[in-house]
């Protein structure tokens, strides 16, 4: 086992839920790099699987019932939201997964505990532990407790403008900085402007959006940049 008694009683502390399948959770906090350096013979990739589905599921049926009001555009929407990387890996973080996560010493040299894809697909994962060990019940409150914060926004109608704040919480976590937006292009008359924004972090393009509106074309970058921002990493971000 990787994982030492100690260790699985504070990851278990840290989800509020006893697992009792030991090396489940081992798994679903094993990253693939972590194979070639141990004796551990699979990774957490098909818990992520299984994790995703898990999710889905339980926030589809929420916004379902919750929002009965609201066509299915928009709940996709807000689905969307709700279950984006840059939310699933600020739930990790939120949950102190990161110090927990089996990687390579390589990966974790690059930056792999603050990667957001390593953090979401671990706490999909994690989801998928709940899911098989303790049942579809513990799993559903797990995850709306979890994500708790994004579903009041999605509530209050906020989480459409809250893609800034989003970037602004990721770039702050791994860079210490917020990024800043400048405006690249107007066209259009006077009356009916649109506004392209590019989302920037030093001299490095994260996004790039357009608006009839600054804050519109912002938004746009800001999204864009979450998009991508599995491709970002502290290599390519040396002008930061």
């Amino acid at each position: 086992m990787a994982l030492d008694a100690q260790t699985v009683k504070k990851v278990c502390g840290k989800l509020g839920i006893e697992i009792r399948d030991v090396r489940l959770l081992e798994q679903a906090l094993t990253h693939k790099s972590y194979l070639g350096e141990s004796s551990v013979s699979e990774s957490n990739e098909r818990l992520e699987f299984l994790g995703d589905a898990v999710l889905g599921l339980v926030v589809s049926e929420y916004l379902f019932k919750q929002f009965p009001d609201r066509p299915e555009g928009e709940l996709a929407k807000a689905k969307a939201v709700a279950v984006s990387e840059p939310v699933l890996a600020e739930s990790a973080r939120q949950l102190g997964l990161p110090e927990f996560i089996l990687m390579s010493a390589g990966e974790e040299a690059s930056g792999g505990r603050a990667r957001p894809s390593i953090l979401a697909d671990t706490f999909e994962a994690v989801i998928a532990v709940i899911f098989l060990d303790v049942g579809l019940d513990a799993a559903r409150e797990f995850i709306l407790k979890a994500l708790e914060s994004i579903l009041i926004d999605i509530e209050r109608k906020e989480h459409i403008r809250d893609y800034k704040t989003l970037l602004q919480e990721h770039t702050q976590g791994i860079y210490k900085r917020a990024p800043r937006y400048v405006v690249i292009e107007e066209s259009g008359a006077d009356h009916d402007k649109t506004f392209t924004v590019e989302a920037r972090l030093g001299d490095r393009v994260l996004g790039r959006g357009r608006g009839k509106s600054k804050k519109q074309a912002e938004q746009a970058a800001a999204l864009e940049a979450l998009e991508a921002v599995d491709k970002w990493s502290s290599t390519d971000m040396g002008a930061v």
